[in-house]
């Protein structure tokens, strides 16, 4: 049994191809935006997702500047302010164009079956165990858990058990013969997997865009969620933080959850 804890790693976020956009906006008369992209007032080096949520916003209304479309005669020319303004009017379409890609590590199915319960904007890859063959049994254990000697020692116990159980199977089943074909060992590895628990640690690869997130990162750091998913998605949204601070900045963290000032984004 080896103690682990649960990980995130932030592997990829959106990259704009700004030539193209600068080809779009030359068609639609958006050149002082492009003077702003010009100059680095967008950030365009450092802030591609902020900068693809206002591209994004803009195109919807032809605010690129006064007068493209008549009904608006002001515009906001600063990127917070303007993202603000999204955030507070729930323009959350805007957001869905944004995604992030993460890879979960060290995470036991007891929070990836609740993980998958939300679809909507998300992908997911995660780690089969139909194919992976279990050798040790990685584990978390919640600080409470590890505080109570006698609860640790039975719990360790049981777990050096069953990972002496996976062992024992492997070698009955002879899935390390030479040329016992694939097939036999998914199938054999594929029954192995039943006498592993809930709890034993996993890892997936896993997309949301901005509007998923925010409402993840609410949902899964209040307090009544389970403590393992609150830990997850508080670090979430701490990358997030950095990332795309415009998008982000309006949470306040109480007690580890993450309360949004604009919900129904």
């Amino acid at each position: 049994m080896k103690h682990v804890e649960p990980e995130v790693f932030l592997v990829a976020s959106p990259k704009v191809d700004y030539a193209a956009m600068a080809d779009y906006l030359r068609e639609v008369g958006g050149e002082s935006w492009l003077e702003r992209l010009d100059t680095g007032a967008l950030d365009a080096h450092l802030n591609d997702p902020q900068n693809l949520a206002e591209f994004a916003g803009r195109a919807c209304y032809r605010s690129w500047e006064p007068g493209l479309n008549p009904n608006v005669v002001r515009i906001r020319a600063d990127q917070e302010q303007y993202l603000g303004n999204i955030l507070a009017s729930a323009h959350g379409s805007v957001l869905e164009h944004i995604s992030f890609t993460f890879v979960l590590h060290n995470v036991s199915r007891v929070l990836t079956h609740e993980l998958v319960r939300h679809r909507a904007g998300v992908a997911v890859s995660q780690e089969s165990l139909r194919f992976v063959r279990l050798q040790e049994l990685p584990f978390w254990f919640p600080e409470w858990a590890r505080e109570d000697p006698e609860l640790m020692a039975r719990a360790t116990d049981m777990l050096t058990r069953m990972e002496e159980f996976q062992g024992w199977m492997a070698d009955h089943f002879q899935l390390d013969a030479e040329g016992l074909p694939f097939a036999e060992k998914k199938h054999k590895t594929s029954f192995m997997r039943r006498f592993a628990p809930d709890g034993v640690a996993t890892g997936l690869v896993w997309t949301a865009n901005v509007r998923a997130l925010r409402h993840m990162i609410e949902a899964r750091t209040a307090p009544g969620a389970e403590e393992e998913i609150r830990l997850l998605f508080d670090r979430v949204g701490r990358l997030m933080r950095e990332e795309a601070p415009a998008l982000f900045s309006d949470y306040e963290v109480e007690d580890g959850a993450w309360v949004p000032k604009w919900r129904k984004v």
